[in-house]
């Protein structure tokens, strides 16, 4: 019984189709189908009760699937301690990246790892839009806080951003410029969606303070949210140093100078009921590096690593 197999088997469940998993592996359907065939025969049981479209597990085939997760955790995790840390590893990694300002940074990371591991091949999918990680094969991703379920996803904390209220000289021309926050439900608040549907219309401040907004345009993309307060379609919450160029040009204008900032974390999540292979684990520790050099260098994550490769020299 081969263990490359088994993994296979783990992609079908977690997608519910053979099509879907062949086309995620990036395998014939007929291959997937019969190494499954192979499987069944080898434990003499049958894994799943095949549908037109779908496909649902077998008292048998659910049993197997929960004994053989912790068995395939277990083996990576021997891999890792036999191989150790200086040894080559191989295979292929899925990673999500939601599209926040730090998108080219992180891929910078994911460029200098492959440079480093040349075994190793990568699929970036960047997306605003819901993923389930597991049913779509997904390894790791960097996600904003609030955009996953907590309870199904570990967590690494790796940075927290400065966002600021932003509105362009052409709103604040149309209406009186809101002097206080208190005054930010009367406006037209552009309004922002979580990958998990989630939207982003009540803001947290000091003293326990929420303010709800409300707004006539929600989006999903930083981009879209930066373009929209350019054209005085309302005012936003924009990470400072993603509308500093605005400001410099005096298209956007701060609002609510005097009130602190309110801090989105960002996290790099992997899914808890799935193993980290090997090679996820390896770039795990990566990145969580790269992030402790540039602390400890007092390097801004938004300058390309492959800039400070060589700090304070």
């Amino acid at each position: 019984m081969k263990t490359e197999d088994i993994a296979l088997f783990h992609r079908i469940v977690e997608t519910g189709s053979l099509v879907e998993a062949a086309d995620i592996l990036n395998l014939p359907k007929s291959t997937l189908s019969r190494r499954l065939q192979t499987l069944e025969n080898e434990l003499k049981v049958k894994l799943f009760h095949r549908q037109s479209r779908t496909m649902t597990l077998t008292a048998s085939g659910n049993h197997f699937y929960i004994k053989t997760t912790k068995m395939l955790a277990t083996l990576e995790q021997t891999m890792s301690e036999l191989t150790g840390q200086e040894s080559e590893v191989s295979g292929h990694l899925r990673i999500l990246i939601f599209p926040i300002p730090e998108l080219i940074w992180i891929t910078h990371i994911i460029f200098d790892f492959m440079d480093q591991n040349p075994e190793i091949t990568v699929e970036i999918i960047v997306s605003a839009e819901p993923q389930n990680m597991i049913r779509n094969n997904i390894d790791l991703a960097f996600m904003l806080e609030d955009a996953f379920n907590e309870n199904e996803m570990v967590a690494r904390h790796i940075f927290n951003e400065k966002v600021h209220f932003f509105a362009s000289p052409k709103y604040i021309e149309n209406t009186a410029i809101p002097i206080t926050i208190d005054e930010l439900p009367n406006h037209n608040s552009i309004l922002f969606r979580y990958p998990n549907g989630r939207v982003f219309n009540k803001v947290p401040f000091e003293e326990g303070k929420i303010l709800s907004l409300k707004g006539n345009l929600c989006v999903n993309n930083p981009e879209t949210c930066l373009e929209a307060t350019l054209m005085g379609r309302g005012i936003s919450m924009i990470p400072l140093h993603f509308a500093q160029e605005s400001i410099n040009n005096g298209k956007l204008e701060m609002l609510f100078k005097e009130v602190g900032p309110y801090e989105l974390k960002y996290f790099l999540v992997y899914p808890s009921r799935r193993f980290i292979s090997l090679a996820s684990q390896r770039f795990i520790d990566f990145m969580m590096n790269k992030l402790n050099e540039y602390k400890h260098h007092n390097i801004s994550i938004k300058s390309s690593p492959l800039e400070a490769q060589e700090p304070n020299q």
